[in-house]
């Protein structure tokens, strides 16, 4: 049966392959991409490779909590429901450090929007739903206060505390919407892939970014993930296995959630 499914940071790297091999498979897949000329190129292609692609592209800043509003209500505007949230955007070193709503970008695009853009989506997904939000083995502890404001800290300890914050809400918001919502769960989809931000990041090749389109793949449609909810998928080992301890800290993910709601309640 064929799903909708939206895939951010679709127009390179895993979100692109991922792409790819859900529309071999007669998804019909939601193109995301900040650079609208990008978007168009990536459209192009895909078009060309199969005239049986079902594609749709909206354009949105993730560093933008009011791109995000846009992009979801636009998305409502057009689909009754949504099958599955691929949650791929991501920064590791950008070049505007602070957005326009003075938050630090590492956490504004790898935590807060693909927070709420989930929330905002949810209204259109039922009990058959799948969010999958990428993670990372790079994870590292911080104070929920940290996310509210820019950091000093290198890229690579605020990404990997970026990617924490994402996975220690997903399990939240899985275990809230439990038996009523989407599955929710977290994957890192394999580490050093072959990713314009690996290249930046490290300087190498990496490996095939097929691994990780593979992974998210399975993650959004297959049945070894139907019952996934609130858990962590580490690609590198092959298997569900333990997040950081943070992640499974109720008290700590409480009070990264209160942030989370508070800066986007103060941005409304």
């Amino acid at each position: 049966m064929q799903k909708i499914i939206l895939v951010t940071g679709s127009t390179d790297g895993i979100g692109l392959e991922t792409a790819k091999m859900l529309l071999a498979e007669g998804h019909k897949v939601l193109l995301h991409g900040r650079n609208p000329n990008k978007l168009a190129d990536v459209e192009t292609l895909l078009t060309n490779s199969s005239s049986a692609a079902q594609i749709e592209t909206y354009v949105a800043d993730l560093s933008s909590m009011t791109d995000v509003k846009k992009l979801a209500a636009n998305i409502k505007e057009i689909h009754s429901k949504l099958d599955v949230l691929i949650n791929n955007a991501g920064v590791y070193n950008p070049t505007t450090l602070i957005t326009s709503d003075g938050l630090d970008s590492r956490y504004a695009v790898n935590t807060f929007a693909p927070y709420l853009l989930s929330k905002l989506l949810m209204p259109i997904m039922d009990n058959s739903g799948r969010i999958v939000n990428l993670s990372s083995a790079a994870q590292a502890a911080f104070l929920a206060s940290d996310m509210a404001q820019p950091s000093q800290l290198s890229d690579s300890t605020v990404y990997a505390q970026s990617k924490l914050a994402l996975t220690m809400w997903s399990r939240d918001l899985a275990l809230s919407v439990q038996g009523h919502g989407p599955m929710i769960v977290s994957v890192n989809p394999a580490s050093m892939l072959g990713s314009k931000m690996v290249k930046q990041a490290y300087g190498v090749a990496g490996g095939d970014l097929s691994i990780g389109a593979d992974i998210l793949t399975r993650a959004a449609l297959s049945e070894e993930f139907a019952q996934a909810t609130g858990q962590y998928f580490d690609n590198d080992r092959g298997q569900f296995a333990s997040p950081h301890p943070d992640a499974l800290d109720v008290a700590k993910t409480a009070k990264v959630v209160a942030v989370l709601e508070q800066v986007l309640t103060e941005l409304s």
